[in-house]
């Protein structure tokens, strides 16, 4: 298969292909700051407002045996802290520490500005643009937001 032959690839793999690649490239960059995925989406949804750890596990379709090994991680770092819900004392509370806050801000300006993960498209403004109308097409209803 010669270099040009991803030129008939259908729009699936290529879409799957670019995925992937872009995954290994950011988890490097996480990886630098003892981030995985998971925990930069718990830093983002708990960074919105303190959360349960269920409700981070059903947001982020994992089980909750899984958040709860990710949320555990981020304490460890100092990323966030666990608290008893007061209205429930069931619950404990995720909430994002200032650490957790600073290391989020400092990815998330990264991942903007950092040319390596989107440099060859040119205008990544349009390609966020495209992804968000595709996803946003083609998730359940249930799931928009």
């Amino acid at each position: 298969m010669g270099p040009d032959a991803i030129d008939t690839w259908p729009t699936g793999r290529l879409l799957s292909t670019a995925a992937r690649l872009v995954e290994h490239s950011w988890e490097s960059v996480l990886r630098a700051h003892d981030l995985t995925h998971a925990g930069l989406f718990v830093l983002h949804a708990a960074s919105r407002a303190p959360a349960s750890q269920r409700e981070l596990a059903r947001t982020a379709r994992v089980t909750d045996q899984t958040m709860s090994r990710t949320v555990e991680k981020l304490e460890r770092a100092g990323y966030v802290t666990r608290e008893t819900d007061l209205c429930d004392e069931r619950r404990k509370l995720v909430t994002v520490t200032d650490t957790g806050r600073d290391v989020y801000g400092r990815l998330i300006d990264l991942e903007r500005d950092d040319a390596t993960l989107t440099a060859a498209v040119g205008d990544a403004t349009a390609l966020r643009t495209q992804l968000l109308a595709l996803v946003r097409a083609l998730q359940p209803p249930a799931d928009r937001s």
